[in-house]
């Protein structure tokens, strides 16, 4: 296929590109300098790099993050080499990213259900002599609903990176003498590097800009920068303040991602 011809097989990826990437950004940018008066200011980037306020919500973000992309990884990663290991692997993945088909708003109203004063677990705790618990509305509630959704998210590259290594290189780990523990730490761990990678790239970025469930699972206790952007948005309605808010949040998006990014020759010769 000649050069001319790709670059028009890729003419309609760079229209959706520029339509739906970098026309948005670029307002985005044009907006993050318009006051709430309509005028050109620095204001709105001199409030969030000086207000104690953005940065401990944007600390806030990170921390939140952070913890959801740990707890995912503690639980996807040994699910996942567990089931590199099983015989129906691929039904029990199957079985276990089918939630992902599911509308996140509809399994949020769920947990809604599950951890409300009248719900299943109040109501469980209730018949076993522990009274009704303030479950729904809290850190912890929000933090297990934003686990349990991205799981899947992490767990798949992982599978898929687990399942890329080649087993003569297990064999021949064992034939030197090896020991199980041995052979996961020098051998399947490095080279499923980049699936680690790839899953707290999908699991940490989304997860700095969540806003939905911090408003149905989390109520008002829960404050993130998706969190911010929307109330600048549609509630307080200062665009400038909320469009600056954006462009520090893809900003750190991309660094993570530069941070987190790594070829598998890379991961290889580790």
């Amino acid at each position: 296929m000649t050069s001319k011809q790709n670059r028009v097989l890729f003419f309609p990826y760079f229209i959706w590109i520029g339509l739906f990437v970098l026309i948005p950004i670029g307002l985005l940018v044009y907006q993050s300098f318009i006051g709430i008066d309509g005028a050109f200011t620095f204001d709105n980037i001199l409030t969030y790099f000086t207000s104690s306020t953005y940065l401990i919500m944007t600390l806030q973000s990170f921390i939140y993050a952070f913890i959801i992309t740990l707890i995912t990884f503690c639980i996807s990663y040994p699910t996942a080499y567990f089931l590199t290991q099983t015989k129906r692997k691929d039904l029990w993945m199957l079985l276990l990213i089918l939630p992902t088909w599911i509308n996140v708003l509809l399994k949020a109203y769920a947990f809604i259900g599950l951890l409300s004063q009248d719900g299943s677990i109040n109501g469980f705790f209730d018949w076993i002599g522990i009274g009704r618990q303030q479950l729904l509305f809290t850190n912890a509630s929000f933090l297990l609903v934003a686990t349990y959704i991205e799981i899947p998210f992490m767990l798949l590259p992982i599978y898929n990176a687990i399942e890329e290594i080649d087993s003569t290189l297990l064999h021949a780990s064992r034939d030197l003498g090896a020991s199980s523990w041995d052979t996961f730490k020098t051998v399947v761990f490095p080279l499923s590097l980049s699936g680690v990678r790839s899953g707290i790239q999908v699991v940490f970025i989304p997860s700095l800009s969540l806003f939905m469930l911090t408003r149905l699972i989390g109520g008002n206790r829960v404050v993130t920068l998706g969190t911010a952007i929307e109330q600048h948005f549609l509630v307080t309605q200062n665009w400038g303040m909320g469009s600056t808010i954006g462009i520090v949040l893809i900003l750190l998006m991309i660094i993570i991602m530069l941070m987190t990014s790594g070829r598998k020759k890379e991961a290889r010769k580790q």
